[in-house]
C-alpha cells in the first residue's frame, strides 16, 4: 500500500471516529447539584438522617453519571435471553470446577452455616457462582456513580435507585466505609454476593465476630450473609426446590405462569395432567413454568424454596441457574454430604 492511500485511509478512519463521537457522545458528567430533585435528595438526607449537607454535596459533586450504566440496565440477560442461552453462561465445566475448589476452600464455614441456618452449601455456593464467579467478578463501577446515574437519570426506576442511594450513605456511615472506594455492579450491587445497599444493611451479618460486616473480602461474613438472606425469606430446610415436569399424553397444557409466586398446588397441577415427582403434600404451593430449552420447551415445577431464591434476584431464570449450578458443584465435590441429604430436592432435576 503506498503512503498516499495509507494516509487517505487513516484520515477517513479518524473522520469516522470524530463523526461517531459527535453523533453518539459518551455521556459522562458530574451530577448537577442545582437540579431540584438533587437538592431535595440532599435536604432529605440532612433532615431525616442528620447528615452534614457539605458532606453529601461533596460526595454527589464527585460522582459521575455514565451512559454505560444506562445501557447495561436496559438489557439485563434475564430479560433478553432464552433459558438455554442463559443457563449456558453459568453451567460450564470451568465454572463448576472453580466452584468445587471454592467449596473445598470454605467447607468448614459452609458446613457450620448449613447447621446453623438449614440453608444448604449448594444453595450458598450456587448464588456466589452466578453472582460473581466465586468472587472473581464483583464489578468495577463506583457504587455511588451507579446509584446517582440510575437515581437521577433513569426515570423508569429512579425512585428505587434514589432510595438505594440513601441506603448507601447510611451504610457508609454505619460501617465506616469511604463512599468513593466502594465498587460494584452497574446497579450498585456490592461484593461477591452482590448485595445492594438496602440488602447489605438489612441482611449482612458479622460471621466471624470481628465487629464489622465485610461483604467485600471476608468470606465468613459473605457466606453467612447469603444464608441469612435465605433464612430471612423463609427458606424451608430439607424441602425441595424444583422438579422437572412433563405433560401427560391426555393432558391439555395448563396455564403456565413464569411469575414470581406460586399460584397452584401440588394437587392442582397433578390433577391437570402435569407429571412430576415430589414427596410434598398435595396442598403445598407449586407452579408450572415453561422455559425455552435448546431442543424445545422445558417444563419445571417450582416449590416454595424456588420462590425464596427469586427473592434474591427476581427472575425464574436466575433462580433455576443458581440452583442447578449449586447442584453441579456439589456433585463435583469429592467429600461432604450428598445433595439429597442436604434437602435440595433434586428429584427429576438433571443439572
Amino acid at each position: 500500500m503506498n503512503s498516499a492511500v495509507r494516509t487517505t485511509k487513516l484520515v477517513s478512519v479518524a473522520t469516522a471516529a470524530v463523526l461517531s463521537l459527535l453523533m453518539f457522545p459518551s455521556f459522562l458528567q458530574a451530577i448537577d447539584l442545582e437540579r431540584a430533585e438533587v437538592q431535595q435528595f440532599v435536604a432529605d438526607l440532612v433532615e431525616t438522617h442528620q447528615f452534614d449537607p457539605a458532606y453529601v454535596q461533596t460526595a454527589l459533586r464527585a460522582s459521575e453519571s455514565k451512559d454505560s450504566i444506562l445501557e447495561a440496565i436496559s438489557k439485563p440477560a434475564e430479560r433478553t435471553m432464552p433459558w438455554h442461552e442463559y443457563r449456558a453462561i453459568f453451567m460450564t465445566p470451568e465454572r463448576i470446577r472453580a466452584g468445587a475448589t471454592f467449596w473445598r476452600q470454605h467447607q468448614e464455614v459452609l458446613n457450620q452455616i448449613e447447621l446453623n441456618t438449614g440453608v444448604p452449601a449448594e444453595m450458598v455456593v450456587g448464588i456466589i457462582g452466578v453472582e460473581s464467579y466465586f468472587g472473581r467478578r464483583t464489578g468495577s463501577y463506583r457504587v455511588i456513580d451507579a446509584l446517582t446515574t440510575l437515581g437521577f437519570d433513569y426515570p423508569p426506576r429512579s425512585k428505587f435507585f434514589r432510595r438505594e442511594l440513601t441506603e448507601l450513605f447510611l451504610l457508609a456511615r454505619e460501617e465506616n466505609f469511604e463512599l468513593e472506594d466502594l465498587l460494584g455492579s452497574y446497579a450498585g450491587a456490592m461484593g461477591p454476593p452482590q448485595f445492594i445497599p438496602s440488602s447489605y444493611r438489612r441482611y449482612a451479618i458479622d460471621g466471624n465476630g470481628d465487629g464489622q460486616r465485610n461483604l467485600f473480602t471476608n468470606w465468613n461474613d459473605i457466606l453467612s450473609s447469603v444464608a441469612n438472606y435465605f433464612a430471612a425469606h423463609d427458606w424451608q430446610p430439607d424441602q425441595p426446590v424444583t422438579a422437572k415436569a412433563t405433560l401427560g399424553s391426555t393432558a391439555t397444557e395448563p396455564p403456565v405462569d413464569n411469575g414470581l409466586s406460586p399460584k397452584e398446588t401440588v394437587a392442582s397441577l397433578s390433577a391437570s395432567g402435569v407429571l412430576f415427582a415430589t414427596e410434598l403434600e398435595g396442598t403445598a404451593p407449586a407452579q408450572l413454568m415453561k422455559l425455552e430449552g435448546a431442543n424445545g420447551p422445558e417444563y419445571w415445577v417450582g416449590f416454595h424454596n424456588f420462590y425464596v431464591i427469586t427473592r434474591y434476584n427476581r427472575s425464574v431464570l436466575y433462580a433455576l441457574a443458581a440452583f442447578q449450578l449449586g447442584l453441579a458443584v456439589g456433585l463435583a465435590v469429592d467429600t461432604g454430604p450428598t445433595t439429597t441429604e442436604l434437602g435440595l430436592g433434586i428429584t427429576n432435576a438433571t443439572p
